[in-house]
């Protein structure tokens, strides 16, 4: 069965790993447990809860894999020692992973009423702009004189250009 991608365009240079996030995403769409909200909590700040009760903080991780918030629980159970007439509360493991956004910065995790929040920040990056040297088949570089007057300035104070 041959895949139709939407990035095939030669105008989108360098988002095969957006693609492959995609990928990663709808893989994991199927994941029902533990259910989650997602909130916005300011402008940058972002807080992701899960209702993980029965879960102590020692049964629980948090860690970021690559660009993946991946959360994992595994309770320690005694079944040996106790007699269920029914059970209706299964001790099940779980991970759950969202993908971070580039730059998305993880704050802290805390559990609190048998709900885990982790939140998270994305820092505004400040724009930049870098001019790129253009130069001839002789290897001459043509820059008119303004923007050479900025390369100069750039190169003295140890930007990249």
């Amino acid at each position: 069965m041959t895949r139709v991608s939407g990035f095939n365009s030669p105008l989108l240079v360098g988002f095969e790993h957006v693609e492959r996030l995609l990928d990663r995403v709808q893989k994991s769409q199927a994941e029902g447990y533990p259910p989650y909200n997602i909130e916005q909590l300011g402008e940058t700040r972002l807080r992701i809860t899960l209702a993980v009760a029965g879960f102590a903080e020692e049964d629980l991780s948090v860690s970021v894999e690559e660009n993946q918030l991946v959360i994992r629980g595994r309770q320690q159970t005694d079944d040996g020692e106790r007699l269920f007439l029914h059970r209706g509360i299964a001790a099940r493991q779980f991970q759950r992973a969202f993908v971070l956004a580039e730059g998305m910065e993880i704050l802290g995790a805390s559990l609190e009423n048998g709900l885990l929040h982790v939140d998270l920040d994305r820092p505004v990056p400040e724009p930049r702009v870098r001019q790129i040297r253009i130069t001839s088949q002789d290897g001459q570089a043509r820059v008119d004189a303004g923007v050479r007057r900025a390369i100069d300035v750039a190169d003295r104070e140890g930007d990249p250009v």
